[in-house]
């Protein structure tokens, strides 16, 4: 059986789309550089981590790691696969998201859809509630 490791997300600004994810996730954090890897992305003509072009962004142990690459094209059309992620407070939590460069671009019954500041569509659900997967678009995301 497979287990999930990472989710790779293309993106055209790596190190601010991880800032915004780690601050979105509780126990999450852009993993820190070192020296060793100042010096490779200094080899690559980089000036350092905010032109990294593959950002790491690491949860709490066993958690899946999140990949954040840097892509010519933007984002053009709806996502084929979007993250939910819970709040015991939906409306304090969309407030505090909006406040990290989030929008919302719909609302249901029982979740709130967000986008990044990239516009990758992700959902805002109650926590210990809702079902998995939400309306994002058109039409019901399956196993989401």
């Amino acid at each position: 059986m497979a287990q999930l490791h990472d989710l790779v997300i293309d993106c055209r600004h790596p190190a601010s789309q991880a800032r915004f994810w780690a601050a979105l996730l509780d126990g999450y954090a852009v993993a820190p550089y070192d020296e060793e890897e100042l010096r490779r992305l200094s080899a690559m003509g980089l000036s350092g981590p905010e032109d990294d072009p593959t950002v790491l962004v690491e949860g709490p142990d066993g958690a899946p790691r999140m990949w954040f690459v840097k892509v010519p094209e933007p984002k053009l059309v709806k996502n084929r696969v979007h993250l939910d992620v819970r709040a015991a407070d939906l409306e304090a939590e969309r407030e505090r998201l909006l406040g990290l460069g989030a929008r919302e671009t719909g609302r249901h019954e029982n979740w709130i859809v967000m986008a990044d500041p990239e516009g990758n569509e992700f959902c805002l659900q109650p926590a210990g509630g809702g079902q998995p997967g939400g309306q994002v678009g058109g039409g019901p995301v399956a196993g989401a």
